[in-house]
């Protein structure tokens, strides 16, 4: 009877850290100035075409701010590690690949959309790129842990 309290309280701390997560990422992405989501002194932007933007920030790297290339190329693929973590630990249909990504990609898209709707940030497919590539290596992390753990969260009950 203990292990299945136990059980059941892990359960509650990691849909709770998810829910810590996702709240984090909306005020980010919508809501914090500081990381470059105020765009008063210039018209709003968006890109279509993929790669674009990559490009653009890895062959101007030396004359861009530091922090700035690292925020957009990095950033968007570390921000999305958890979600691709949490998404097979929480849900068990999601401990196929597929799927999981397929959430990602939705995920982050109407995260662009809304920039778009909302004209927060700018709707940027290459940001739909590097969050769905930070999905996965977030899948790739939980499947790596389950090798490590010998599979015990594969066997574990989902919602």
């Amino acid at each position: 009877m203990e292990e299945k309290r136990k059980k059941k309280a892990i359960r509650i701390l990691e849909i709770l850290l998810f829910a810590v997560y996702l709240v984090m990422l909306c005020y980010f992405l919508f809501i914090a100035d500081r990381v470059g989501r105020t765009y008063a002194e210039r018209a709003y932007h968006y890109n279509l075409v993929p790669l674009k933007e990559i490009r653009r920030f890895w062959e101007y790297r030396h004359i861009l701010d530091f922090w700035s290339v690292i925020l957009n190329l990095v950033g968007n693929v570390v921000a999305f590690i958890t979600f691709g973590l949490f998404l097979p630990r929480l849900f068990q249909r999601c401990r196929k690949f597929l799927l999981t990504m397929l959430f990602c990609f939705e995920f982050s898209l109407c995260v662009e959309v809304i920039q778009l709707m909302w004209k927060v940030g700018s709707f940027d497919v290459d940001d739909i790129l590097l969050n769905t590539l930070g999905g996965i290596l977030g899948f790739f992390i939980y499947k790596i842990s389950g090798w490590l753990t010998g599979g015990r969260h594969e066997k574990e009950k989902s919602l």
